[in-house]
């Protein structure tokens, strides 16, 4: 095992990402705004100013939102027979509903997947003067 597999457990620092908490422990809130981490956690202090999730958040969030509603349209045809005007407006307002709140939770995530494997500056080096 590495360093980062016995200080730094990946499951736990993905749960408390996606619970919107500090990856290191667990009690600070992650997002200052709806997606602005905070630059260093309130409750521990730990610098959160290295994450870098880029247009990862959103991928991921298109990629879970795009399969679940794959297959409710799949079902929701299947066993009701909607009229398209009511499915269309349905699972659109359902699509943005579910986007909106797995945003910063996928956030969260790959926030916590990087301070857990010590990617992009949150590993332990020492600091300039």
């Amino acid at each position: 095992m590495t360093q980062t597999d016995t200080d730094r457990p990946l499951g736990r620092s993905i749960r408390r990402g996606l619970a919107l908490r500090c990856p290191s422990c667990g009690k600070g809130h992650l997002m200052r705004t709806y997606l602005k981490p905070h630059d260093h956690c309130p409750a521990c202090n730990e610098d959160l100013t290295h994450a870098r999730a880029d247009d990862g958040p959103a991928y991921l969030t298109i990629l879970v939102v795009g399969h679940l509603m794959a297959f409710v349209i799949h079902f929701a045809f299947a066993v009701w027979r909607p009229e398209p005007l009511v499915m269309a407006f349905s699972l659109s307002t359902a699509c943005v509903a579910l986007s909106l709140f797995l945003l910063p939770r996928m956030k969260g995530l790959i926030i916590g997947f990087q301070w857990a494997r010590r990617m992009h500056g949150f590993g332990d080096q020492p600091q300039e003067a």
